[in-house]
Formats: structure tokens, sequence, C-alpha cells
């Protein structure tokens, strides 16, 4: 509800990253959660998870903007530039492209350090993180 609501003020780094751990990273928090339940995984681990998604979460927020400013609407498969259009402020507007794209690139570390305890066992989720951000949809 919050990303549909105009703004009465420009938003901040502070409020952009809330409002996408609210969206894209709930989701995926909650799926990487379900995981670790049914895996039975300890209390370490899920917490080891629960950071990884969460940074995995921005990072995939963080492409996501990229995308929306200079992707190729053939491969996005959407239109671009919705966000401009809107006047929405995003991790982009905010930080430029070069630097928007070395903060998605540190979150996707930050992530996959998370699952270092796994082992080869998160290897699929160190994939799943890398993917993120060099998707071009």
């Amino acid at each position: 509800m919050l990303d549909l609501m105009p703004m009465e003020q420009p938003a901040d780094m502070e409020a952009i990253a809330r409002l996408q751990r609210l969206k894209t990273g709930a989701l995926i928090g909650w799926s990487v959660e379900c995981g670790a339940i049914l895996g039975r995984a300890g209390t370490e681990e899920r917490t080891s998870l629960r950071g990884y998604a969460q940074n995995l979460g921005l990072a995939f927020q963080i492409t996501d903007d990229l995308l929306d400013v200079s992707g190729d609407p053939s491969s996005v498969g959407k239109r671009l530039r919705k966000d401009e259009a809107q006047g929405k402020e995003t991790f982009v507007t905010l930080l430029g492209e070069e630097r928007a794209r070395h903060q998605a690139q540190i979150l996707v570390d930050q992530a996959i350090e998370h699952l270092h305890a796994f082992g080869q066992a998160a290897d699929l989720l160190a994939a799943i993180a890398r993917f993120a951000i060099s998707r071009d949809r």
C-alpha cells in the first residue's frame, strides 16, 4: 500500500529500503524462512538465512530499479521508466546508476557471506543471489 500512495515528501534511502523490505524483501524472506522451517534449520541457521534474504531482496529491487531506467524493453518485458513517470524516488534516483550497481553488488556479496556456514549446500542460493543482479528482466 505504501508503494501505491503518493509521497508527501521526497523519500530518502531509509524510506525506500523500508518499502522494499516490506515488499520484495518480505516475499523473498518468507520463501527462505519457509524453506528453513521445512528443512528443520536451527536458530542460528535461520538467522543467517534471514540476513541472506534481506540482502538479496534489496539487491533484487535495486536491479529492478536499474532495469526500469536502462533495461532493454524487449528483454525486460514491461513498460520502462514507470517510476520516473510517477515521480517515485528509487535507489537509482538517489544513488545514480553506477553507485546503485555497486550497492547491489555489495548486497549480493553480503547475502552470500550469510551462507558461509552452509558450505556447498548453499551453492544454489549463492547462484540465485548472483543471478538477481545479472538478470536482464
